[in-house]
């Protein structure tokens, strides 16, 4: 049974910070694309960050700088620290896993899906 859950939202001041979690569990996450998205009330969904299979990251310009995403590879754990936090940044962020290596921001090439989790800034 795979899943995907999300954990570490919350509500901050503008500038601060949050650590967000995804941990995987029922597959083999380290061959997947794994990629942090966001949305937020009103908007389309949209691509924040994503880390591939070969550890190369990617991130979106707006938070170039202030965000980073990373893989804990022991505990099966995908993070987003997310510092210097704007209103604009408030949205519930959403974990996904692909198993195509270019899938980038196309979220239709993600399997796998949390449930979300809500930053408020």
């Amino acid at each position: 049974h795979v899943q995907l859950v999300e954990s570490g939202g919350g509500s901050v001041q503008a500038g601060g910070s949050l650590r967000l979690s995804c941990v995987a569990s029922g597959f083999s996450y380290v061959n997947y694309c794994m990629a942090w998205f966001r949305q937020a009330p009103g908007k389309e969904r949209e691509g924040v960050a994503y880390s591939d299979q070969d550890g190369g990251t990617t991130y979106i310009d707006s938070v170039k700088g202030r965000f980073t995403i990373s893989r804990d590879r022991a505990k099966h754990t995908l993070h987003l620290q997310m510092n210097s936090l704007k209103p604009e940044d408030a949205a519930m962020y959403y974990c996904a896993g692909s198993t195509y290596s270019a899938a980038g921001f196309i979220e239709r090439l993600y399997n796998y899906w949390g449930q979300g989790t809500q930053v408020t800034v």
